[in-house]
């Protein structure tokens, strides 16, 4: 992708999630992960990203707003006095949840490049009380953290939004400690899409056009450095007639096509939400 495309594309997804910031709304009709538009957001959170309710209760109010697609939190297990860096940490729930987890001798970073989302994460931050909690306005592929800081780095429905993924990794190599781990919860394809598909940047700014084949997500995690790469959950993303409307409607703001409902059908078969776990090497 050149760097026009790079560009036009942040600015797509920053405007929307600035828009998401303001109106305390999920991520399109029916939410990434999979749910039917009128459930609320802690519905979606909870039947169809794996949340437990007792964590949802214990966060602000508007930590969460639907944007997930799976719990990069449900397969590890964080230690007292860990740091933990979430990347594209939205109105903050993940990082309350790890923050309860670390305990008040850790520490919690979130990472977002929306001005609108930080702002909201951090209003949360003081309402609930996190000190151990901080968040950073950055891109993930120019993180504003120190190298080895982090003992796990989680990420939730956010580099499928990354232009360039295998940068967005580096970083993520460059910011963990050794022996630090990662668990990314993500949107991919089974097999790539086609052009008319990924060109679209109404479909790339939600969560779709930019999800890469699993097979090169893999690689892009492998080529940073990680070892132990293993997808931990891995549950297909089933279309809707609401999702097929949503979907065509997003093309509408790329390129002009033909693209009719059966098309899109077959398309919508091929996106999975996983989880990915790997370890950064101690040597």
């Amino acid at each position: 992708m050149d760097d026009t495309n790079a560009t036009d594309i942040k600015t797509a997804v920053r405007d929307r999630y600035a828009e998401h910031a303001r109106t305390k709304t999920s991520c399109c009709p029916s939410s990434c992960c999979g749910g039917a538009g009128s459930a609320s957001p802690e519905t979606m959170t909870i039947d169809m990203c794996g949340y437990g309710s007792a964590d949802l209760a214990a966060v602000p109010e508007d930590a969460d707003l639907g944007l997930g697609c799976g719990n990069p939190l449900a397969f590890d297990t964080i230690r007292q006095g860990e740091t933990v860096v979430d990347l594209g940490s939205g109105g903050g729930i993940d990082c309350f949840i790890a923050a309860r987890r670390t305990g008040p001798t850790g520490r919690v970073i979130g990472i977002d490049m929306t001005p609108e989302m930080v702002a909201l994460a951090r209003r949360n931050a003081a309402r609930g009380g996190y000190d151990n909690v901080e968040f950073r306005l950055g891109e993930i592929e120019a993180l504003p953290i120190a190298d080895d800081t982090a003992d796990l780095i989680i990420s939730n429905c956010v580099v499928n939004l990354v232009p360039d993924k295998h940068r967005a990794f580096a970083e993520a190599f460059r910011i963990a400690r050794p022996g630090g781990r990662i668990s990314v919860s993500d949107i991919v394809t089974s097999a790539p899409l086609p052009d008319v598909f990924r060109e679209s940047l109404g479909a790339y700014v939600a969560c779709l056009a930019g999800a890469a084949p699993i097979d090169d997500y893999m690689a892009a995690i492998a080529d940073a450095g990680f070892d132990e790469i293993e997808v931990v959950s891995d549950r297909q993303y089933a279309m809707d007639g609401d999702e097929v409307a949503a979907w065509l409607g997003a093309l509408a703001e790329g390129p002009p096509s033909d693209v009719d409902r059966s098309e899109a059908l077959a398309v919508g078969s091929l996106f999975h939400s996983v989880t990915v776990r790997a370890v950064k090497p101690v040597t």
